[in-house]
This record gives C-alpha cells, structure tokens and sequence, in this order.
C-alpha cells in the first residue's frame, strides 16, 4: 500500500471508527450537557478534561504512524505491512484503544454522566476480547518473533513510564 493510499485509507478509518466510538455516540448519550459534577467536586471534571487532552493528541498519532511508518491502516482489513513500535506503542502495544477510552471516560467525567462511564467499560471489554481473540494471534502470525519480542517489553493496556528496552522500539 503507497502512503498516499495509507494516509487515506486511515483517514476514513478515523471516521468511521473512534470519531464515532468516542465522539458521536458520546455526544448522542450526554449532548454534551453539564450534570452536577461526580463526588460533588468540580475539580472531578479536571480529570475529565485531562483524559480528554491526553487521549486526542495520541490518537491522532498513533494513526499516523500507522500510515506513515506502517504503511496501513489500524483497519483489519488493510492492516499495516510494518509492525509500529514508535511513538506511544513504545509505552503501550495499544495506544489507539487507550486513547479513544481515555476519551470517552474522560467525557462521562467532564459531563458527570454514569451512562457514559458504563458505555466506556463496554467498550474497553470489546477491545480487550477483540485483541485477545483476534489481533494479537493475527500480528503473531503476519509478525512472528519480531512481535514476540515486542509484547515482552511492552505492556498491552498500562502504559510503562520508559521507553521499551529494545533498541528496535527506541525508534521515532
């Protein structure tokens, strides 16, 4: 796949994906309308709005590496031809799904909406599976050992504080 055709490609991904995950389905159950802040505390929405600013800007990162250095999309459908290990997937294997749950949790924090805070667990619970069931036996296959030694030193869901030992995943 060119990168012309990457950066498309990942691009319409982002909109059909996490722009609906973590955008027009939130916005659909809380319109984005103030309720009185969880614990009673506005400082609440603080962390709500830290989830949101911290989980944006690394979506749209690690989407652009998938283009650019992976030459795919995180579509299965056009899956990368390189393993991405740059970037946030340094920290964490699964930065797209941490970040369009940090967005949605960070939203049902912001608008104090439990709805929304149920639909983020749903949602972290379907990547769980669906990267246990599908995406990890399918990079183990298309990756082998390369992507063995990337889940040795890089944890799926919490991101680590340092870069992974390895100098392979020191890149970018």
């Amino acid at each position: 796949m060119s990168k012309i055709t990457a950066i498309l490609g990942s691009a319409l991904f982002f909109l059909v994906a996490p722009a609906m995950l973590a955008g027009v389905i939130p916005w659909s159950v809380t319109h984005w309308e103030f309720r009185p802040p969880f614990l009673a505390l506005e400082a609440t929405r603080l962390a709500g709005l830290a989830l949101i600013i911290a989980g944006v800007p690394g979506l749209l990162d690690s989407f652009a590496r998938f283009a650019l250095q992976g030459l795919g999309t995180p579509a299965p459908i056009a899956p990368p031809r390189n393993l991405v290990v740059s970037g946030l997937y340094r920290y964490v294997r699964n930065p797209i799904y941490v970040a369009v749950v940090a967005v949605i949790l960070g939203q049902a924090v912001l608008f104090a909406d439990w709805h929304l805070l149920g639909y983020g667990a749903l949602i972290w619970l379907f990547f769980q599976v669906f990267v246990v069931a599908y995406e990890e036996p399918m990079l183990r296959q298309n990756f082998g050992a390369e992507y063995e030694s990337y889940c040795a030193n890089v944890p799926r869901w919490l991101p680590r504080l340092t870069r992974a030992p390895s100098d392979r995943f020191d890149a970018g």
